[in-house]
């Protein structure tokens, strides 16, 4: 008998499952060398990603000399062009990703992605990834409407519905993340390896994990 405490459980995408920091640089950067500014480094770019695409350019434009609506539009669609050519070229999921997929796996637990990236881009990057099957369902930034995305429990919720219901747990890296689970009252797991935009500890989840390998101990601790 299955005695896992979760039916469920939800993970964001960028920072959390993959490690889409370098390709989502290289748009930011394809975007701002466009109109000649000046180019940021991974590091840079890591705490503008989880709140969407155009909050990451709009954070870059800021750093780079101001950010202004109308510029912002050009950027914007010289940004999703680039990514949506080169969405897959270094993107992998975090050490230990794929065995705690095989673990949960095999106790019947099902498992999807909630992410703020468009829900199209996400579905093509799992698909070139070779990951999309591993997933019930996946929900993106747009896929519930405007402004019912992240931080909001709508995408979490719909989540659980489309899974089938039972006790879920959402993994996460960022304040958008463990908001929206708390807003869908339910447990959460911080990842301190994410895309942080703060210290870990500032995000209040249930807990956190350093690498892969403690998910599965740790949603059994919360889970208790």
């Amino acid at each position: 008998m299955n005695d896992f405490p979760f039916a469920i459980v939800g993970f964001d995408l960028d920072g959390t499952f993959l490690d889409t920091s370098a390709d989502l640089t290289a748009a930011v950067n394809h975007a701002l060398g466009s109109a000649g500014r000046s180019l940021l480094s991974i590091e840079q770019v890591k705490p503008m990603i989880g709140g969407g695409a155009k909050h990451m350019l709009e954070q870059g434009m800021a750093a780079t000399g101001g950010c202004q609506a109308a510029e912002l539009q050009v950027l914007y669609r010289q940004l999703l062009d680039y990514y949506e050519t080169n969405i897959s070229t270094h993107s992998q999921p975090f050490p230990g990703a794929l065995k705690a997929l095989d673990e949960l796996d095999g106790m019947h637990v099902k498992v999807a992605i909630v992410t703020n990236k468009f829900e199209s881009f996400a579905v093509k990057l799992l698909t070139e990834l070779g990951f999309l099957d591993r997933f019930m369902t996946v929900i993106g930034g747009d896929t519930m409407g405007p402004g019912r995305a992240k931080p909001a429990a709508d995408p979490i919720l719909e989540m659980i519905d489309r899974c089938g219901g039972g006790r879920t747990a959402f993994v996460g890296d960022s304040i958008y993340d463990i908001m929206a689970a708390k807003n869908a009252g339910i447990a959460n797991v911080a990842c301190s390896f994410g895309f942080l935009m703060q210290p870990v500890g500032e995000l209040n989840a249930d807990a956190v994990i350093d690498h892969y390998d403690e998910l599965i101990p740790t949603l059994r601790r919360i889970g208790a």
